[in-house]
C-alpha cells in the first residue's frame, strides 16, 4: 500500500526520513530499497491528502501536479522543498515538461507564464532581468538548488532546469540577501538541476527557430549499483544562427552533468555545468531620457542597434549538496557551490534626442571577471511535544563574490530608430573606468512550524540574523567599505479549512544592499547606505481538488529607497506595492490542461523628495494576465494543440509619469504530435510566438528609468525529439 494512503502511515513517514522515502513514492519512481521494490505495484495508487501531514521533501522536488505543467510545491530557501498546500507562502514550480513543450530557450521564456513576473533587460544591455511583484530581481540572484551565485548571471538557458520555481514575496527569512544586490524584495527564483530517474533515458533533439537558428541536443541518464544507488545524467545543447531580428545572430552552448548517490540514510548530489552565449549585432533597449513622449514602436524585426553591439558570456559552475538522516526524525544538510564567469559586452544603446526617433549612440564596452562561492548547512527535524508538532529548521548560508570590472566609453555617432544607420566601431581614446568589488553575505535562520489540532493549524515562527559586507576599490584608487547587519522576523499561519482548501497569512521581511549615494550634490556622495529593509503583509487562500488547483493572494510590500535631504543622501524615500494574484492550473477535463494566472499591482511612490510622491513606480504594469493551455484533439489521435495569451497593462518609463507605455497583447500558438516509431517515442513540435507580429514596447528597464524594451517579433519554432 502507498505511504500516502492512510494517516497512520503518514505519521510513520514523518518520523522516518521524511525527505527520502515519501518523495520517491509520490514521484512514482521505482524505490531504491528492497522493501519498496517488493511493493512497487502499490505506487500506481492515487495519493490521498490527509490532515495531519506536513510533507517535507528536502532537496527532492515535489511531484508534478495533474497535467504535468506545474508542480505541487517548491523550494523555500533553507527550509527545503515543500508542498504548496502546507506553507503560508505563495510558491509555484514550472516543470521540464512545460519547458520542452513550449520550446523555451531561456529562463525568461518560461517565466512569461507567470503573471507576477515581468521579463526585461538589465542595465540597457542584453541580459535578462525580472520584476517579481513589481520589484527588481536580476539574473545574478537566481538560485540553483537553493544556492545563490552558482548559475550564469546574464542569460540562463532553460535546458539547465528540471524545475523553475518562483517564491513570491519577501525572502530574507528563507534565503537571506543574495550577492547580486536585488535582494529578493518581491520574490526569488530557483532552478532545480537535472538528475537521473529510475528508468534509463536517451533522448536526442533538434530544433529550428526563425530566421535561421538551428540547434541539436542530447539528454541521457542511467542508474547504477546493486540497489540503483548511483545515478548519472548528461544534458547538452548547441545552437547557432540568425534570429528573427534583422542582422542579429546567436551562438549558444550549454552542458550540465548531474551525479547522485541515494544511500540508506544519506543522499548526495553533484552538479557541474558550462554555458557559453554569444550575441552578435544584438538589438538593445532604447533610452528615452530626453524624450517628451513615448516614441512610436518600430517594426518588430527592425534592428536599430549598430552591428558592433553584442555580448560574449561564458560561465563554468558547480555544486555539491548532501543530506544525512541522523535519526528517524532529524536530517542534516549541507551544500557548497560557485562559478567563474567571463563577460565581454559591447553596448550600443540608442539614446533619443527628440521625439521623431533621432538618437545618439556610444560605444560602451565592459569586461567582467566574476568569481562566486556559496555555502549552506543546517538541520531539519520533526518532533512532537504533547498535542503540538514541530517542524524545525536551523540553517546557515553564505555567499561571496569577487567582481572585477573594467569599462570604456566613446561616442559612436548618430542614428534613427526608424531608419537606422549601421555605425562603425569608433576609433579614438575612450574614457576608462572600473573597480574591484568584494561582497560577502551570511546569516543564520531558525524556524519552527508548530502544528495544532492534528496539524490543521500550522504556525510558522522564525527569524534570520543577516550580515552584509561590501568592499569596493575603484581602479582610480581609494576604497569604499561598509558592513551592516539585521535581524528579520517572520510569522506565518496556515489553516486547513478542509482537505482541499488552505487559508494563510504572513508577515515577512526582505533585505537588500541599499547601494551608494549617487547624487553628486550630496555631502556624502559615493557613500554606502547600508541594508535596505522591506516589509511584507500577505493574505491568501489555496485550493487543490485533485484535477484543479490554484489560489488567490493579497499583498503589500514597502521598500525604502535613496534620496537626498538637506544635502545628505539616505534611504528616505519609499515605494509601496499592493497587489492581488490569482492562479489556476490542472486538468479540469480529460485532454484539457490549463496553466493561467493574473496579477494586479499598484506600485506607488509613497515618499519622495522631488514632487513625484503619489506617482506610479517605473516599469511596473498595472496588471498582467496569462492564459495558457493544451487540448488533445479528438479528431487526430496523439495531436495536441497549445496556446497562450499574454496581456500586459500600461506602465510608466519615468518617475514623473510622463512616458506611459501602452498595454499590449501577445498570442502564441502551437501543435505537438507524439508517435512511436521503431521502438522509440517521437515528439514533433511546431509553434509560433507573437502570431500577429505585434509591434509593442514590452516594458521599461528593470534596472534604470528611461529605458524601453521592445517585444520580440513573430518567431517560428520547430523541433523533433526522439526518446529511446
Amino acid at each position: 500500500m502507498s505511504l500516502g494512503n492512510t494517516s497512520g502511515q503518514l505519521a510513520a513517514r514523518r518520523k522516518a526520513r521524511l525527505s527520502r522515502v515519501l518523495t520517491l513514492l509520490a514521484l512514482g519512481i521505482a524505490p531504491v530499497t528492497s522493501w519498496a521494490q517488493t511493493n512497487a505495484d502499490a505506487q500506481a495508487l492515487d495519493t490521498v491528502t490527509v490532515m495531519g501531514a506536513i510533507p517535507t521533501y528536502g532537496d527532492t522536488p515535489p511531484p508534478p501536479y495533474v497535467g504535468g505543467q506545474v508542480a505541487a510545491g517548491g523550494r523555500l530557501g533553507l527550509l527545503g522543498e515543500k508542498d504548496a498546500m502546507d506553507v503560508p507562502f505563495n510558491v509555484i514550480s514550472y516543470t521540464s515538461e512545460l519547458i520542452e513543450n513550449q520550446q523555451s530557450q531561456t529562463l525568461g521564456d518560461t517565466l512569461q507564464n507567470d503573471a507576477s513576473v515581468s521579463v526585461g533587460q538589465g542595465f540597457g544591455i542584453y541580459g535578462e532581468a525580472f520584476k517579481v511583484r513589481g520589484f527588481n530581481l536580476t539574473g545574478d540572484d537566481v538560485a540553483y538548488g537553493g544556492l545563490y551565485g552558482v548559475l550564469p548571471r546574464q542569460i540562463i538557458n532553460s535546458d539547465l532546469a528540471e524545475r523553475i520555481e518562483v517564491f513570491k514575496g519577501a525572502s530574507a527569512f528563507t534565503s537571506g540577501i543574495p550577492i547580486g544586490g536585488s535582494g529578493g524584495i518581491g520574490g526569488t527564483i530557483n532552478i532545480e538541476p537535472k538528475h537521473a530517474g529510475d528508468e534509463p533515458m536517451l533522448k536526442f533533439s533538434s530544433g529550428y527557430r526563425s530566421d535561421s537558428y538551428g540547434e541539436v541536443g542530447v539528454d541521457a541518464s542511467q542508474r547504477f549499483g546493486d540497489q540503483q544507488e548511483w545515478g548519472a545524467r548528461v544534458s547538452a545543447v548547441r545552437g547557432r544562427g540568425d534570429t528573427a531580428i534583422d542582422a542579429e545572430s546567436q551562438r549558444d552552448t550549454s552542458v550540465v552533468v548531474g551525479l547522485d548517490y541515494r544511500g540508506e540514510r544519506g543522499r548526495v548530489l553533484f552538479d557541474f555545468g558550462h554555458q557559453k552565449f554569444t550575441l552578435d549585432g544584438g538589438r538593445s533597449s532604447v533610452r528615452t531620457n530626453v524624450a517628451t513622449r513615448v516614441p512610436a514602436v518600430p517594426d518588430s524585426s527592425l534592428n536599430y542597434t549598430p552591428s558592433f553591439g553584442g555580448t560574449d558570456l561564458e560561465t563554468n559552475f558547480g555544486m555539491v549538496r548532501g543530506e544525512y538522516d541522523l535519526t528517524d526524525a532529524w536530517t542534516a544538510f549541507a551544500a557548497v557551490g560557485g562559478n567563474r564567469t567571463l563577460e565581454g559586452i559591447v553596448s550600443a544603446t540608442p539614446r533619443l534626442i527628440d521625439d521623431v526617433g533621432n538618437a545618439s549612440v556610444s560605444d560602451f564596452e565592459t569586461r567582467n571577471h566574476i568569481d562566486n562561492f556559496a555555502s549552506q548547512a543546517g538541520l531539519r527535524g520533526y518532533i512532537v511535544t504533547g498535542p503540538v508538532s514541530h517542524d524545525v529548521t536551523f540553517g546557515y548560508s553564505s555567499a561571496y563574490r569577487n567582481f572585477d570590472t573594467d569599462w570604456s566609453s566613446l561616442a559612436a555617432g548618430a542614428t534613427n530608430i526608424y531608419d537606422p544607420v549601421d555605425l562603425t566601431r569608433p576609433d579614438g581614446v575612450p574614457f576608462y573606468g572600473g573597480s574591484v568589488t568584494r561582497t560577502r553575505s551570511q546569516g543564520v535562520t531558525l524556524s519552527d512550524t508548530l502544528g495544532f489540532w492534528d496539524d490543521r493549524v500550522l504556525l510558522t515562527l522564525g527569524a534570520r540574523y543577516q550580515e552584509l559586507e561590501i568592499d569596493e576599490r575603484p581602479n582610480a584608487g581609494g576604497s569604499n567599505r561598509y558592513a551592516d547587519r539585521r535581524v528579520t522576523p517572520a510569522v506565518g499561519v496556515l489553516f486547513k479549512a478542509n482537505p482541499n482548501v488552505s487559508l494563510y497569512a504572513n508577515y515577512v521581511e526582505a533585505l537588500q544592499d541599499g547601494g551608494t549615494v549617487s547624487d553628486t550634490t550630496a555631502t556624502n556622495f559615493g557613500q554606502h547606505l547600508g541594508i535596505a529593509h522591506a516589509e511584507q503583509h500577505e493574505l491568501g487562500a489555496k485550493f487543490d481538488y485533485g484535477q484543479l488547483g490554484g489560489g488567490i493572494s493579497l499583498f503589500q510590500i514597502e521598500l525604502p529607497t535613496a534620496s537626498v535631504i538637506d544635502g545628505v543622501g539616505g534611504l528616505n524615500n519609499e515605494q509601496r506595492n499592493r497587489g492581488i494574484e490569482l492562479s489556476l492550473h490542472g486538468e479540469p477535463s480529460e485532454g484539457v490542461r490549463l496553466y493561467s494566472s493574473a496579477a494586479w499591482i499598484d506600485a506607488e511612490l509613497t515618499k519622495t523628495q522631488d514632487g513625484s510622491q503619489g506617482n506610479d513606480a517605473t516599469g511596473v504594469p498595472d496588471y498582467r494576465f496569462v492564459f495558457g493551455g493544451e487540448w488533445d484533439t479528438p479528431f487526430v489521435e496523439r495531436l495536441t494543440a497549445t496556446g497562450r495569451v499574454v496581456h500586459t497593462g500600461s506602465q510608466y518609463a519615468d518617475v514623473a509619469n510622463n512616458l506611459e507605455l501602452d498595454s499590449w497583447t501577445r498570442l502564441d500558438l502551437g501543435l505537438r504530435y507524439t508517435t512511436p516509431i521503431g521502438g522509440a517515442d517521437w515528439v514533433w513540435r511546431a509553434g509560433i510566438d507573437n502570431v500577429t507580429d505585434e509591434d509593442y514596447w514590452a516594458g521599461a528597464s528593470t534596472a534604470f528609468a528611461g529605458y524601453l524594451i521592445q517585444g520580440e517579433p513573430r518567431t517560428f519554432k520547430l523541433s523533433a525529439t526522439v526518446e529511446f
